[in-house]
């Protein structure tokens, strides 16, 4: 671990949050997995008090800890450490979560954005530590991205830079997010489900399909599940080229739900970049699938939390 994690505080403590599950991670002080914890909440109540009583359920299992690093599905405004704006989250933008958190625990918080918290756990302990710049894109309910700049989060002049989703994938300002986010590829799929009477997918029932079952079948070899992913990776590598041609990267690393599809998704990513990037920019980069997966967002900012002052 470099930028100051090699400070002993012992265990080190992630959580991130989504749309209905808390998620943690314990490493020990060289990033070590420990141990990690994961329990649905009750997305209709109140989300402050399930989120302490998460807490408290990991300072049973794994010991006593000083700090705590939180990552939020949400714009994390760096000047008051509030969360600024949550699509999935709302009220998490009415209330001040770091200081409701320190004030009932004790704790020392860390608060950041998902994708830069995975940013940073990918560019420490993951597929990007073996580079100084990268940019990272997480594809899942949502469609995120970070950019990490000579070992450091790069937040743009408001802390809201690496907004992946919103780059227009085609002239009529169509963005990334409504076509590759989890909910979107399964709603293409259902608008198309009809056209392919011979998938596989065509057996389940249309409002019960689900990313796993388009990855599953994809990877039994349904042609029509292998098409509607593939067209996501085109979509994805379509805004990666921008990324690519604007910043001359060395290091790109694709991470989030979508990623278990693996190669197949990775290969059309790549091809669509390849197709439309400055080819001496293209050449000098990497498009790598990401190592750390379901904990990427919980070991960055366990990570981050260790070095915060």
């Amino acid at each position: 671990m470099t930028n100051g994690t090699s400070e002993n505080r012992g265990k080190l403590i992630g959580v991130e949050i989504s749309n209905s599950v808390f998620k943690a991670v314990c490493l020990d002080a060289k990033g070590a997995l420990l141990g990690s914890h994961k329990v649905l909440f009750d997305s209709s109540q109140v989300n402050l008090p399930q989120l302490l009583d998460f807490i408290k359920q990991l300072q049973k299992q794994f010991g006593s800890f000083d700090r705590i690093g939180i990552a939020v599905p949400g714009l994390v405004r760096q000047d008051t450490k509030r969360i600024a704006f949550s699509t999935y989250i709302p009220e998490h933008s009415e209330i001040d979560l770091l200081g409701e958190v320190e004030a009932a625990t004790g704790l020392k918080m860390v608060i950041e954005n998902d994708a830069n918290a995975a940013a940073f756990g990918e560019f420490q302990l993951g597929a990007g530590r073996t580079g100084s710049n990268m940019f990272y894109a997480t594809i899942g309910r949502g469609v995120g991205g970070a950019f990490i700049f000579d070992g450091k989060i790069w937040r743009g002049s408001s802390g809201f830079a690496g907004e992946f989703g919103y780059i227009a994938v085609n002239s009529d300002g169509m963005k990334l997010e409504d076509v590759a986010s989890t909910t979107n590829i399964v709603r293409r799929t259902r608008n198309r489900f009809h056209q392919d009477s011979t998938s596989s997918l065509s057996h389940l029932p249309e409002d019960r399909i689900t990313l796993g079952d388009i990855i599953r079948e994809a990877n039994n070899n349904d042609d029509f599940a292998q098409m509607m992913l593939k067209r996501t990776g085109v979509y994805v590598g379509t805004a990666i080229a921008g990324v690519i041609n604007l910043l001359n990267i060395e290091k790109i690393v694709v991470g989030g739900e979508i990623m278990e599809a693996g190669q197949l998704v990775l290969d059309a990513i790549i091809a669509r970049a390849r197709e439309l990037a400055f080819s001496p920019s293209f050449d000098a980069a990497q498009i790598v699938k990401g190592e750390l997966g379901e904990n990427a967002s919980a070991v960055g900012v366990a990570l981050l939390a260790n070095i915060a002052d």
